[in-house]
Parts: C-alpha cells; structure tokens; sequence
C-alpha cells in the first residue's frame, strides 16, 4: 500500500530487445480500491453505509468521494457535509477508505445508490431507461447561455492537458480530466487510471469550493466519452465535452437530449461535433 498522492510505483520487468531479454526497473501507475463510505443520522442516530468501491489511483481522494456523491444526487451543496477523512482503525493506515460525515439534519437514503446502481447497470439492455434515470435524479437540460466558442481554443485543449499529464509522462498508463475557462486557459486538471474518477476529482473539487454549477465550463478527457462521463458532467452542470477519442451511442444519446455540446477525436486540425454545434463559432 501506498501513501495518498503517489500515483506511480517501481517493478522490476523483463525487456526483449534485439531479441534478448534483460532485466530493468520499470515505473507503473498504481490502483487501488477506494471505499466511500457516509455517516448520516438516521432517527436521531449516526450510522454509516458504504456506498461504492472504486479502483483508483490514490490521490485526490476528498474530491474523489465528494464529486461521486454529487454526481450520484446523495449530496447537495457543500454545507451539507460536516467532514470528508479517512477511516481510523486499529491497523496499519492505507487510505483505502473514505468516510464522508454529513451534518445531522441532511437527508440521505443509504438504497439510493443501489437504485441508482441498478437502473444505470440496465443500460446495455435499454439505453432509454438510462437517460430517464438521468432525468429522475434532478439533472436538467443545460441552459443556452450565449456560448461562441472559438474552434481553434477547442482543438488546443488535449494539447494543453498532454502537458499537464505528469503520471502519464511517468508510466504512459493513466487518463485525465482538465478544466478549462471559455478563453482554454487551464482551470483545474486530476489523473487516474479510472477516467470516470478523473471527472469525479474535477467535479468533487468545484463542489467543495462552491463552485457548482460550471455553467462556463469546458471539459476535456484524455479518452473517448461514455455515457457516464458526460452524466457527471451534466450533474455538474458542464456545457461543454472535449474527447480525444470517441463518444459512444449513449453519450451522444444524453448529450443531445440534455443540450449539451460534445467534441470527439479532437486533434488540433479539427474535431467531430456530435452535439450542441451551435455554441462553436463559425
């Protein structure tokens, strides 16, 4: 186990080249299980439920829980947690689990996310039922506010979180997540090996510093977009998708039906536009 913050560790490999084998040190992106568990008071009692475990790549893991929650509707607005830690046992500390507390008063239904779990699990079967969990959750169709986004800033944007990606120039294994302002100045950028966590650090720091909605907001994602990505986006109230690969049938789904705009394959002489083309300029 690792300490939180360290992405990366050393194994020792073996290496063909020109056909021999030889013996180095060689650098991996770590994962490891994330346990996100909330205590609540329930009838005057505190109680606390695990509600997920991730595989992650510790650091970060605050914003981790924080922007899950968000994202699954279990928390609202920052006030209503009281305190995010890791878990105090009598063995060695791993990190490996989150208690999120939340302030006596705030509502939570521990079934919640096996609700949630199991509607979002039947997705492959029905895609429909899935964009109507979406809509049962709160989220709602994101506002037109005026967005003329200039097409060269959008194709810069994976170059500018190449850059930022210091795990990935370590061990070549890991995805990322950045925010970015209408003018692509860089914002905020998490990695993971997870890129759902990755969006989950982004979301979970905007909602501890009060920072949700992010109406004015451009995400970009190192991979392709998944219908889970662009929900956590939507949660978060993001306009914008920026892929470097491709969407999937279910992303463009939601991003249509929730007026979103959503870029895929984005190279810096052009992108595909699935959705939501009329906030780009030109």
């Amino acid at each position: 186990m690792i300490s939180p913050g360290k992405g990366w560790s050393r194994v020792r490999i073996s290496r063909l080249d020109d056909g021999r084998l030889g013996d180095r040190m060689d650098l991996v992106t770590v994962e490891e299980p994330l346990e996100i568990r909330v205590e609540y008071t329930l009838n005057g009692e505190r109680q606390t439920s695990a509600v997920s475990v991730t595989m992650r790549t510790p650091g970060h893991d605050f914003e981790l829980a924080a922007g899950f929650l968000y994202g699954e509707g279990l928390v609202r607005r920052p006030k209503d947690v009281a305190e995010i830690s890791y878990c105090q046992t009598d063995e060695p500390q791993t990190y490996n689990i989150v208690v999120v507390k939340l302030r006596p008063g705030v509502p939570f239904d521990p079934e919640e996310i096996s609700r949630n779990f199991y509607v979002s699990s039947s997705c492959g079967v029905c895609g429909k039922a899935s964009l109507e969990a979406v809509e049962v959750r709160g989220c709602e169709q994101i506002p037109d506010e005026g967005m003329s986004l200039d097409p060269a800033i959008l194709s810069g944007l994976p170059d500018k979180l190449r850059v930022e990606q210091g795990l990935f120039d370590r061990t070549g294994g890991i995805h990322a997540a950045g925010r970015f302002d209408e003018s692509g100045d860089l914002v905020s950028v998490h990695e993971d090996v997870g890129r759902h966590n990755a969006v989950d650090k982004i979301v979970g720091e905007a909602f501890l510093a009060g920072g949700l909605p992010m109406r004015r907001t451009l995400l970009a994602v190192s991979g392709r977009s998944s219908f889970e990505i662009m929900q956590k986006a939507l949660a978060a109230g993001i306009p914008v998708v920026v892929a470097v690969g491709a969407p999937s049938s279910l992303a463009v789904d939601l991003a249509r039906n929730f007026n979103m705009s959503l870029l895929g394959f984005t190279r810096s002489e052009g992108f595909n536009v699935y959705a939501g083309a009329e906030r780009i300029a030109g």
